[in-house]
């Protein structure tokens, strides 16, 4: 097993997973220091679960809350979404070189655009004759109703 843990890293992550929580980051990125009513107001849920959701935000460094009086506004903090950032990049160049390499693959293969051998022409199935899966699936092994009033062959 890994024994690279970086507790910063996996509370960023943690704290981004739910998308409330995004959604209130992407409002204090379009207008930094809202209040947390004002955070709260476009959202179906109750002030305490935004407040539960902005502790979730705050354990993670992602924001600070900062109290004037009787108002506490909220802003972003930067440092735990570079470490993100940096995380997610070396994964980025890892597949972009992966990918790179499958492309320079596919490139230098000459595919053939027709098949060398005909292709044999199918029997022509019944137009009117369309089973669904369920159906397909259900009239293996099925015996036949018998009509009322009849006893079935044994």
């Amino acid at each position: 097993m890994v024994k690279c843990r970086d507790e910063t890293l996996d509370r960023t992550f943690a704290a981004l997973s739910d998308p409330t929580r995004r959604a209130l980051l992407a409002r204090l990125g379009e207008r930094d220091g809202l209040s947390v009513s004002e955070l709260a107001a476009p959202f179906p849920v109750s002030l305490p679960a935004i407040m539960k959701h902005l502790d979730v935000l705050t354990d993670a460094g992602l924001i600070v809350r900062e109290k004037t009086g009787r108002t506490v506004s909220c802003r972003l903090t930067a440092q735990p979404m570079e470490q993100a950032m940096n995380w997610l990049n070396r994964y980025a160049q890892f597949w972009s070189e992966k990918f790179d390499r499958l492309a320079a693959f596919v490139e230098d293969k000459t595919w053939p655009t027709q098949p060398s051998t005909p292709i044999p022409a199918q029997p022509s199935v019944q137009a009117n004759v369309q089973a669904s899966r369920s159906r397909a699936g259900s009239a293996h092994g099925r015996r036949k109703s018998t009509p009322p009033g009849r006893k079935p062959r044994s």
